[in-house]
């Protein structure tokens, strides 16, 4: 089974063609330059991607030239677990191949880490145009990767191999690549896409437990603002689809794994393709990543990425319950989803002062405004700019009565702020 998804965007500074034109100033002469470009990448599925009777790998990296010469950055872990079957599978193609081996993690989201790929193409000598890294781990990697293939010769193409669930739905299909800087989450970064992705499912076996909720999270961000019937999936099979490491095969379980993860990746891409470089600054996906970026730098190493997120949704999800947007019984389903997924609502780093300063630096980062994501029922939401420091504290002491007694938890009508 194939799954191609083929993104196309533009960017232009403000005309609908290259051209150049010139006029007079007071001053003088003056020109402006107005030009298109056109990106086009593809996401594809591929069950059995290391498999030597599956080309779609090896078309990727030997673009009909042999022998072909590739640079491979591989996360330690994945290394360790699929080198030599990596290995074996390039020796089949008769493709020369450098391995650059990063540990990487969120604390090592840094610029250094960026240098230290750059240093490897530099020394394997990566050409500019007709040999793209190939970029094999999780998100942190790929983000890694995108940013130093953006910076070196100004864009040298890379190709992704997503390993974790949060990388094949969400870090490893956009344009955006970025590491952190000083506290601030992916406060340095590109729009760099690759020019493909290859999802294996497969890699899913190897992975734990928690790094599978953590990519069930950013599945739940899109099921809460777009996607009932992907809701609705979560809710039945969630634990099934930790427990079988999102396999699919003939049970129902099994059969949703791949239902979920196609629905996710196209919702996912539905959004960002009209917005790809974020000239319109209300996103529906930046649902649950309104406070997360503070909280997931406080809490580091404590929390993962989708950790954090679910816990920006929970609160996110009591504010639009406050407002009216959920009733009780759908904030329950909401936080009974998080519960059957092993999935935090609250963290000791949440407090009335870090959500105040987080919610600040998101309205820097919208230019001004809030254009805070909110769920309106399940599978729609809306946009808030008006949110007070006091809907955010009385929203935090909901989520802390529920973590007390998550099993009856103290809903609070619309605008009953209990304050």
């Amino acid at each position: 089974m194939t799954m191609t998804i083929t993104m196309t965007s533009s960017k232009s500074l403000s005309a609908p063609g290259d051209r150049l034109q010139d006029y007079e100033t007071e001053d003088g002469a003056a020109w402006r330059v107005s030009a298109l470009k056109k990106v086009s990448y593809d996401v594809m599925v591929q069950p059995r991607l290391l498999d030597p009777a599956n080309p779609a790998l090896a078309r990727a990296v030997t673009s009909g030239a042999a022998p072909a010469r590739r640079l491979i950055v591989i996360d330690a872990t994945v290394h360790s677990l699929y080198g030599e079957q990596l290995a074996a599978y390039l020796a089949s193609q008769d493709v020369e191949f450098n391995l650059c081996v990063i540990d990487a993690h969120e604390s090592v989201k840094v610029m250094d880490t960026v240098f230290e790929v750059v240093d490897a193409m530099d020394a394997f000598g990566v050409p500019r145009r007709h040999a793209p890294v190939l970029a094999m781990g999780g998100g942190v990697l790929t983000d890694v990767v995108g940013l130093a293939a953006s910076l070196y010769r100004r864009a040298t193409p890379y190709v992704r191999i997503p390993t974790t669930l949060i990388g094949m739905v969400d870090a490893g299909i956009g344009a955006k690549t970025g590491v952190n800087f000083r506290e601030h989450k992916n406060r340095l970064g590109t729009y760099h896409p690759s020019s493909l992705t290859l999802i294996d499912p497969g890699f899913l076996n190897t992975l734990d437990a928690r790094h599978l909720r953590n990519g069930l999270s950013e599945i739940l961000k899109i099921a809460l603002i777009k996607d009932a019937e992907l809701f609705e999936l979560l809710a039945e099979y969630g634990a099934s689809l930790v427990e079988q490491r999102m396999q699919p095969g003939e049970d129902a379980a099994e059969g949703a794994a791949l239902t979920v993860l196609r629905r996710a990746v196209q919702g996912m891409l539905e959004e960002l393709q009209p917005n790809l470089w974020e000239h319109q600054l209300r996103r529906l996906v930046d649902f649950g990543h309104s406070f997360s970026p503070a909280v997931e730098m406080a809490a580091l190493p404590e929390l993962l990425h989708g950790e954090a997120v679910c816990v920006d949704m929970a609160l996110s999800s009591v504010l639009a319950h406050h407002r009216g947007l959920l009733t009780v019984a759908e904030l329950g389903r909401v936080l009974d989803v998080m519960r059957v997924l092993h999935l935090p609502v609250l963290h000791p780093v949440c407090t009335p002062e870090l959500m105040r300063r987080a919610l600040a630096d998101t309205v820097k980062h919208r230019d001004g405004r809030q254009h805070l994501p909110l769920p309106r029922g399940i599978g729609d939401a809306v946009f808030v700019d008006d949110l007070t420091q006091q809907e955010v504290e009385a929203a935090l002491l909901m989520l802390a009565e529920h973590e007390q007694a998550p099993q009856q938890p103290t809903l609070r009508g619309p605008l009953d702020l209990g304050v």
